[in-house]
């Protein structure tokens, strides 16, 4: 997706280059089963979209020196961290299309793992010398994990709104995405005005990210998302799609909704699938995401109107594209 973007042909590959270098020799460890998960599970790459909007945010106002590169590493350690300990809760079996570490190498070992990435992640902090991006990422993990907890109160809830569902993906996802634009800005001595534009950039752009990955669900494929389609459900967690069923579909297809949600059945999908495709609630949620980036878009404004935020403005809108 990035590689078709203009600043992304020329400079994506260099970009993650220095990031990679960061993250390299920060997973390594005297204790082996340390650096084989950590190698194991950063080794399968992703989008990198976290690091990349640091570095974007800095780079857009004319900031490019080593430190971006370590704090982006810092980033990604921070979501491989929250990846890891997910798919032990979850209870995963397949992220980016392969076996999880829980499942190949057992729920302690990955959870001890993610720790050592957390507490890896604020050693490159330190390393920064602000005491201000300590402060933003202490707050944001803070909230992400605050995040963690809400999703699993919902596990199974028929009664949620959708105000209560965009508050658990602001915390759980969004927050990351706000974090990583924000310590962009602090490293490149943005004014209060810029830091909350790109602030807010990577929240809605975080927002947009996560309601296309509800819809992806069901639209998707598992070589796509990296995922098994349906695993959502099958965990019982009310997206976006089902929510607007529940509150929109007729009072069967709300009482089918609630009954798969609350026995967390995969049985349930194909009848669920039905019912999601049968209505609009993949195009509403695909519209409530164009909303945020919409949204995201408009922060850019502020900022200088140079390659790089013409690039953020482009990667906003290439998040739609997967649903496309």
């Amino acid at each position: 997706m990035l590689n078709n973007l203009p600043y992304f042909q020329r400079h994506l590959n260099d970009d993650l280059e220095k990031v990679n270098v960061v993250v390299n020799r920060a997973v390594q460890s005297e204790v082996a089963l340390i650096s084989q998960i950590g190698t194991y599970i950063i080794s399968a790459g992703g989008k990198r979209l976290r690091p990349i909007i640091t570095i974007l945010a800095g780079k857009a106002l004319g900031y490019d020196d080593p430190k971006l590169y370590s704090l982006a590493a810092m980033v990604e350690f921070i979501h491989t961290s929250t990846l890891l300990h997910d798919d032990v809760v979850d209870e995963s079996e397949l992220r980016r299309g392969r076996e999880t570490a829980n499942n190949l190498f057992g729920n302690a070992a990955a959870v001890l793992v993610g720790d050592f990435l957390y507490t890896r992640a604020f050693q490159l902090m330190v390393g920064s010398g602000s005491m201000r991006i300590l402060e933003v990422m202490a707050d944001a993990t803070n909230i992400i994990a605050e995040g963690e907890v809400m999703q699993l109160m919902n596990i199974g809830n028929t009664d949620i709104t959708e105000a209560e569902y965009v508050q658990v993906i602001q915390y759980k996802t969004a927050k990351l995405f706000e974090a990583a634009a924000q310590v962009g800005a602090i490293l490149a001595g943005a004014t209060p005005e810029q830091e909350k534009a790109l602030k807010d950039y990577g929240m809605y752009v975080g927002t947009a990210f996560q309601i296309i990955d509800d819809v992806l669900d069901y639209s998707g494929n598992a070589d796509e998302i990296g995922k098994n389609v349906g695993d959502d459900l099958a965990e019982g967690k009310p997206t976006l799609p089902l929510i607007y069923l529940m509150r929109q579909g007729s009072e069967q297809v709300a009482q089918d909704v609630r009954e798969a949600l609350q026995h967390a059945d995969r049985g349930s999908f194909d009848k669920i699938y039905r019912h999601v495709m049968d209505s609009q609630a993949l195009s509403y949620a695909a519209g409530e995401a164009e909303k945020a980036v919409k949204s995201a878009v408009a922060c850019l404004d502020v900022l200088p109107d140079n390659e790089v935020t013409r690039a953020m403005r482009a990667l906003a809108e290439q998040s739609l594209a997967r649903v496309s």
